[in-house]
């Protein structure tokens, strides 16, 4: 579970494919204080440590085939800076919305606006009737596992505000008009659609 609330960004410097998994290899600072085994979230989904090299301050997660599909990992190159966050502490704030790392689908950017001092960006995304995969004015979003408010919604599109200091300490600066990022949609809708669904199906 993460809130969204982005720790640092790490550096993806090494990429190694065996069979269909693919192993990370990313450089962050604090990654000697990281364990074999543990849950973080890269650019808003949930990767298991595998292995921890201290020294170098890096350390490797793993992704199969399956996540590889729906999430933007294939894009990633030498070079690519990934926002991360460590699982959230339950003695702490909870300053972000639940995150579950669980990627649903990616979307692509299709505008960055300079809005005198702060940005907007729009994204649009393969919306689907079944699924019912649809954004709210006001409701929260995670974009490369950053905890949004979403400010326009419409089926299949939505757009945010990025305020100075996110847009320096995650991956937002990056993010350009073709940008292929992860989404997670907010996961109390998730359940209340679902809900919906099987009411209205039942009072048939």
């Amino acid at each position: 579970m993460f809130t969204g609330i982005i720790e640092k960004t790490a550096k993806v410097v090494n990429i190694e494919k065996e069979q269909s998994n693919y192993h990370f290899t990313l450089e962050v600072d604090f990654a000697d204080e990281l364990a074999i085994d543990q849950s973080m979230a890269h650019d808003g989904c949930c990767l298991t440590v595998v292995k921890v090299d201290r020294n170098k301050r890096q350390y490797v997660v793993t992704a199969m085939n399956e996540t590889m599909l729906k999430t933007n990992l294939s894009t990633w190159h030498i070079g690519t800076e990934v926002n991360v966050e460590r699982s959230m502490r339950m003695d702490g704030r909870f300053d972000g919305h639940i995150v579950q790392g669980h990627v649903d689908q990616t979307a692509t950017c299709t505008d960055v606006i300079n809005d005198n001092g702060s940005w907007r960006y729009f994204f649009k995304y393969d919306y689907d009737d079944e699924k019912k995969n649809i954004t709210v004015p006001k409701g929260s979003i995670s974009i490369n596992g950053v905890s949004l408010t979403v400010v326009d919604s419409t089926k299949g599109t939505f757009s945010v505000a990025i305020i100075p200091y996110t847009h320096q300490v995650t991956n937002f600066h990056n993010i350009e008009k073709g940008t292929v990022v992860n989404i997670e949609f907010d996961v109390f809708g998730k359940y209340v659609q679902r809900l919906l669904e099987q009411y209205l199906a039942d009072s048939k």
